[in-house]
């Protein structure tokens, strides 16, 4: 296929089409109206000088009878100008006047008609004119009548314009559409060819925004938010697949001494009891690892969207708060809640509790290592959206690593001997993304503060409540 041919079927190029038939047939419409318009008024100019005319005529005759009226039409005959007259008698004689008819004399009718006529010494040259006739007493006829050659050529010159009018409008819309869908052409090529190489391996690659704002623009700009989403997907799951070959082959090699062991002693059945419930605690653990990771799968691919209903966060947090309050009390530390009423968003109830169970469960593993052990959970309406927040006093995490913490299986260097997987912040961080809201994680000053934002589903009413558990 030809470039010219690519030109003619782009859609820049048809729509310009389109456009330019449009705008002709408005312009024809305009343009005729305005010619016709022209039209109209001068024939209203000239049947007006008629009618003055033939009135003063009327009135000639009626002061001095035919004689009058001749020597009237005599004086007006000699006069230069456009005006035709003819007086007839009754059996079509003509008696005063300065043209010849073509077709012979009208019948007396009143009527503005366009009549054809020639001039003495013309050639026999018929030229139009508009004439009126009228039936004077002793049955004369009167021809007053008004030259419209000027009108013609006027008429013909307003044709010819629209008819150029159209012609430049039709070149220069096709220059225009060829223009237009030549630069479509090219930014599309553009397109396509960065979107060619990163089909071939180059990821990281994006395709070129011009910064003009226009919907080729903003088309890229989404096209590169997508590819960036699919590359940190991508990452992400080099990075998992890098993770379970290192992180789980520990316990995976764990568990097989184990039975290997077991199996090897000869030990007696309260040994072998010993070793095979130790084989299942890793096994638990082990499960537990996969449940995380495939519950983080389901989050980022949205697989949960279709189960989500209008919940209240607040009753969620308030439900975990009271579930772990013997585990704090156990360790010796406060949980605390201020959770404002009416706090509803539209979710995935089991997604949101899994969430929020493990920022209270990271908070008491690691977060009260502090003189003062107190966990404190907060749900409030900011903006429009709704912040759950779970502070502590322990040491924090460092403003270098907190973005690395929420990825999947990072366990920073002060939490390595506790046990766990990594997983908590991510799984927390993909149940933020899957409902349209965001992980943050800030200073507590001391401690830190996990904020877990959703948008709200409708206005809450009522005034925080707080207590202690």
């Amino acid at each position: 296929m030809t470039t010219l041919e690519k030109l003619f079927r782009t859609t820049a190029f048809k729509l310009s089409a389109a456009y330019f038939v449009l705008f002709a047939f408005g312009a024809f419409l305009v343009l005729g109206g305005v010619g016709r318009r022209v039209e109209i008024v001068l024939d209203d100019e000239i049947a007006q000088t008629i009618d003055a005319e033939i009135m003063r005529l009327e009135d000639q005759y009626a002061e001095g009878g035919l004689r009058r009226l001749v020597l009237g039409l005599e004086r007006r005959v000699r006069a230069p100008g456009g005006s035709i007259f003819l007086l007839a008698t009754p059996a079509g004689d003509i008696i005063a006047g300065n043209v010849a008819l073509a077709s012979g004399f009208p019948e007396a009718g009143g009527a503005l008609e366009e009549a054809l006529y020639r001039r003495p010494g013309a050639d026999g040259v018929e030229q139009h004119a508009l004439a009126r006739v009228i039936l004077l007493p002793n049955g004369f006829r009167l021809l007053v009548g008004h030259d419209i050659e000027d009108h013609r050529v006027l008429r013909q010159i307003l044709r010819r314009g629209l008819g150029a009018s159209l012609a430049w409008l039709a070149l220069v819309g096709t220059l225009g559409g060829l223009f237009v869908a030549y630069w479509m052409l090219e930014r599309v090529d553009e397109l396509s060819a960065s979107a060619r190489r990163i089909m071939a391996g180059d990821l990281e690659r994006r395709l070129a925004v011009t910064g003009g704002g226009d919907e080729l623009d903003r088309l890229a700009e989404n096209l590169n938010a997508m590819l960036s989403r699919i590359g940190e997907l991508m990452q992400g799951l080099n990075e998992v697949s890098d993770n379970i070959a290192h992180d789980l082959r520990t316990p995976l090699t764990r568990l097989r001494n184990r039975a290997d062991e077991a199996l090897r002693a000869g030990a007696g059945p309260e040994e072998c009891r010993a070793a095979l419930a130790a084989v299942i605690e890793e096994s638990d653990g082990l499960i537990r690892v996969f449940d995380a990771l495939l519950m983080i799968a389901r989050a980022e691919a949205g697989y949960s969207s279709d189960q989500m209903g209008i919940v209240d966060v607040a009753q969620i947090a308030g439900d975990i708060v009271e579930l772990y309050e013997p585990v704090a009390e156990e360790q010796g530390a406060r949980l605390e809640q201020a959770l404002e009423e009416g706090l509803t968003t539209r979710g995935n109830r089991e997604l949101l509790g899994q969430a929020l169970v493990n920022l209270v469960d990271n908070a008491l593993k690691y977060g009260l290592g502090g003189a003062q052990k107190l966990i404190r959970v907060e749900a409030k309406r900011v903006d429009g959206m709704i912040e759950i927040s779970v502070a502590d006093r322990g040491p924090g995490i460092a403003p270098q690593d907190r973005e690395r913490a929420l990825m999947r299986f990072v366990r920073l260097e002060n939490s390595r001997s506790r046990p766990g997987s990594g997983l908590g912040l991510s799984l927390a961080t993909a149940v933020a993304r899957l409902h349209q809201g965001a992980l943050r994680i800030e200073d507590n000053a001391p401690g830190l503060r996990v904020v877990f934002a959703l948008p709200a589903a409708r206005p809450a009413s009522g005034a925080p409540c707080s207590g202690r558990m």
